[in-house]
């Protein structure tokens, strides 16, 4: 962060005594330092206002907090009524002060994996800002935009949300010029109750474009084909399957990158221009969309269509997001960031594809967030173990119980385990060289601690 006057950053909101300068703004008092600008933010676990004093006494110049602290005198206190308002407000007036081309990506499935292909490809033509793993709320997105400075030409900015409202405010502040979506599933159907009300909180990104913006949106999507968007933004479909989609991707078949890893190689038809070969470094129908979210909005920005698809190879997984490794003679597909029944579906057919002398093993946990859908979409996971060829099951949680049911109902070897070490144990004693594993479930299964453990079965066994 370039520092800024506290009445630049901070319009809107309040003043600071003597309009100090501001060189970072933190929720952290750890972070705290010379020039920094706190914000009290009461979580589950702790509450910042009891930090404040501990901010100033570390530099700190003022704090935005929801009530007087003690110790904290009032000329450096800013009193707002939604800590995180105020953090969206501040990365807007931040990101204000710059002209980056900005890019804005959300949707149910994929975020992250299109928000790294869209950098691959920007940063191929210039320095380029991205949202870091998914810091993509209403603390994560403000974050990366106060990361903003001169040298910046694009910038890649993940939105997420929990709620409508939510992503219409990040869009807001972040002023992409133009965004993707990258599909509307099921994921927060316990917030939103329904698909159609998950699709229009997506389409709230269209909140924060100008007029003639464009918004790519998957083609073989159920949903978006069909959303009207607001009059003024120009919609661009991206698709595998659907013949009316300006951009599709064809003739994908596996090939390897120049370090001998499995990757994917495809032809672009873009109706506007042209004709393009690509490669990325990744396995899956499902990255290729990706891949094609982030080459179809990228060109409608102005980036030239050979270039970008050459840059894509150039994508990279962050953190256990899709990220292919391989231990001890075993392929292992990390990926359990985050899941719901499409982002399984996707790891499992990606799991299909794989050439393999051993067995396709299938480590899977709950999925959280789908409400009613919950018992129906672990089931509906259970059968599409089947229906890929994976040949063993593994699974731990309590909604997983009927996943493995289900498995085992449609012929699947299948077992259920009470908790990740014994889930871990079983995998090490299963798992052999030229066996391929995908271990997959919602980030609060924990099951990158499984993965640890895992190679470090391995390692003492060796």
């Amino acid at each position: 962060m370039q520092p800024t006057k506290a009445s630049v950053l901070c319009a809107g909101l309040g003043t600071l005594a003597g309009d100090p300068a501001v060189a970072a703004v933190v929720t952290d008092n750890r972070a705290a330092g010379p020039g920094s600008l706190f914000v009290c933010i009461k979580g589950e676990r702790a509450d910042g206002h009891d930090y404040a004093a501990a901010a100033l006494a570390a530099g700190a110049v003022g704090i935005l907090a929801q009530h007087p602290v003690e110790g904290v005198p009032a000329g450096q206190t800013i009193l707002v009524a939604d800590p995180l308002d105020a953090m969206i407000r501040m990365g807007a007036n931040y990101r204000a002060l710059f002209s980056p081309v900005v890019a804005g990506v959300t949707g149910s499935v994929g975020k992250t994996t299109t928000k790294e292909f869209c950098y691959a490809v920007f940063s191929a033509f210039g320095k380029t800002l991205k949202t870091e793993g998914n810091q993509n709320n209403e603390i994560g997105c403000p974050n990366t935009l106060l990361r903003l400075d001169d040298s910046i030409r694009y910038a890649v900015v993940e939105m997420g949300m929990q709620g409508r409202g939510e992503i219409e405010k990040l869009a807001l502040a972040a002023r992409p010029a133009g965004a993707v979506i990258t599909g509307v599933g099921v994921a927060h159907l316990q917030q939103l109750g329904t698909r159609e009300n998950i699709l229009a909180a997506k389409m709230e990104i269209c909140a924060g474009l100008p007029d003639g913006a464009p918004l790519a949106v998957n083609g073989d999507n159920d949903l978006l084909p069909g959303a009207p968007a607001p009059r003024g933004i120009r919609k661009v479909l991206f698709a595998l399957d659907n013949p009316s989609a300006a951009v599709r991707g064809a003739d994908l078949h596996a090939a390897p990158g120049p370090d001998g890893a499995p990757g994917t190689a495809f032809t672009i038809l873009d109706g506007e221009a042209g004709r393009y070969r690509a490669f990325i470094p990744a396995v899956g129908r499902h990255n290729v969309m990706d891949a094609l979210a982030a080459w179809t909005l990228a060109t409608r920005l102005g980036i030239e269509p050979a270039g970008a698809a050459a840059a894509l190879a150039g994508f990279a997984t962050t953190g256990h997001r899709q990220h292919v490794a391989v231990h001890g003679g075993i392929t292992v597909i990390e990926d359990c960031y985050n899941a719901n029944p499409d982002s399984m579906a996707a790891g499992l057919s990606a799991l299909a594809q794989y050439r393999v002398t051993g067995r396709r093993i299938a480590v899977l946990g709950d999925m959280f967030e789908l409400g009613p859908a919950e018992e129906a979409s672990h089931r509906a996971v259970g059968r599409l173990c089947a229906e890929c060829g994976v040949d063993l099951v593994l699974a731990a949680g309590r909604a997983s119980r009927v996943l493995v049911q289900e498995a085992r109902a449609a012929g699947v070897p299948a077992r259920h385990y009470d908790g990740l070490p014994a889930l871990t144990t079983a995998l090490a004693a299963e798992a052999r060289p030229g066996d391929a594993v995908l271990v997959k479930a919602s980030h609060g299964m924990g099951y990158s601690r499984l993965l640890s453990d895992f190679y470090a079965a391995l390692d003492g066994n060796r």
